[in-house]
C-alpha cells in the first residue's frame, strides 16, 4: 500500500464512513422484502469489509508510542 499522509487517510475514513451508512439503508429497505435476502448477504458482507478497512486506516492514524 502507498504511504498516505493522515489528511488523506482521514479523508479516505469519511468516505468510507458514508458508504458504510448508505449500506446500512439498503439494508434496512431491504429487510422488509424476504425475496432478497442474497442482496442483502452481499451488502452486509460488504458493510464488515467497510468496517474492518475503516478500523486499519483508524489505526495508521495513531501514532507509535516509544517502548
Amino acid at each position: 500500500m502507498e504511504t498516505m499522509t493522515p489528511a488523506e487517510i482521514s479523508q479516505r475514513i469519511a468516505v468510507l464512513r458514508s458508504e458504510h451508512r448508505g449500506l446500512d439503508d439498503r439494508i434496512t429497505r431491504l429487510a422488509a422484502n424476504p425475496d432478497d435476502e442474497l442482496e442483502a448477504k452481499r451488502l452486509k458482507r460488504r458493510k464488515l469489509q467497510l468496517k474492518d478497512c475503516i478500523t486499519k486506516l483508524e489505526s495508521m492514524l495513531i501514532p507509535d508510542e516509544p517502548a
